[in-house]
């Protein structure tokens, strides 16, 4: 399984809402499994974001259907990123010409 970042941040409703996030944190583990992703990390950050998720999945189709379906409910926009292990770097740059 490849590895992305998840940088969110709260919409206004989500803010007005903040209360029910640890419901919704549950709700998308499940909702992300059935989608063919998991959440490995979850983080509550001060700055420019407002938490950062650390998630696996088989491929890009599978984190576009997540992010898709986690936005859609309005709580949070979302900006991911692909994430390459300390092996994958290796392996990445051992390759170059």
């Amino acid at each position: 399984m490849a590895t992305y970042i998840s940088l969110l941040r709260y919409t206004q409703q989500g803010i007005e809402k903040i209360k029910d996030s640890p419901a919704r944190l549950d709700t998308a583990r499940k909702a992300f499994e059935q989608l063919g992703a998991r959440i490995k990390d979850f983080y509550l950050v001060c700055g420019q974001y407002d938490a950062i998720v650390i998630l696996e999945a088989n491929d890009e189709a599978a984190v576009a259907k997540v992010s898709l379906a986690l936005g859609s409910r309005g709580n949070v926009r979302t900006e991911t990123f692909r994430a390459f292990t300390e092996e994958e770097f290796r392996r990445i740059v051992g390759a170059l010409p």
